[in-house]
């Protein structure tokens, strides 16, 4: 198994990607450590900072952010009778939300340079970058689960759909509420 190797396949569209992760439980949550690593050590910064009150609401809300797509994604899994491939996707899928941040950069670079050479606006070059990174990790998501679970285009679309509005609901309907 190499996953720098399968997130940089992936990432490109080369779906033999999806042979350099595991699919075992120990490799899944070997993908899943890191994402949550990583906002726990947010949330001591934030308790430092700004208190325990802050710093709980921003890890359960980024924890909830990191779970709710493997929940979701394993009971659609399930219901399509896909859930013997679900390990495989949900451990590339959360491998692979490192990409997300080098395209972000890759964005940024591409169009400040376009900014600057063309006089376009920095909240417009700002906005491009932002509806970009977003339809990139839309067709990432739905590229992994159309591969990694063996879905139609219409199902991995749907799975992509529930699994997003799932997890914004889950993480910010709450607060929304109150």
């Amino acid at each position: 198994m190499n996953p720098l190797l399968g997130i940089w396949q992936l990432a490109r569209g080369r779906a033999q990607g999806m042979a350099r992760f595991g699919s075992t439980t120990q490799a899944f949550l070997a993908s899943l450590a890191p994402l949550i690593a990583f906002p726990l050590v947010g949330a001591v910064i934030v308790l430092m900072r700004e208190g325990a009150l802050a710093a709980f609401l921003l890890f359960t809300v980024t924890l909830i952010a990191q779970l709710a797509p493997p929940v979701l994604s394993h009971a659609l899994a399930a219901w399509w009778g896909r859930e013997q491939q679900w390990l495989h996707y949900a451990t590339a899928y959360n491998w692979c939300y490192w990409a997300l941040p080098v395209v972000l950069v890759l964005l940024m670079t591409l169009f400040g340079v376009v900014a600057t050479a063309t006089g376009m606006p920095e909240m417009l070059a700002a906005q491009a970058v932002v509806v970009l990174l977003a339809a990139y990790s839309l067709w990432l998501h739905w590229f992994l689960a159309r591969h990694g679970l063996g879905l139609s285009r219409g199902r991995a679309a749907l799975l992509v759909v529930i699994v997003n509005a799932g997890t914004l609901a889950l993480a910010f309907g709450p607060r929304f509420l109150v």
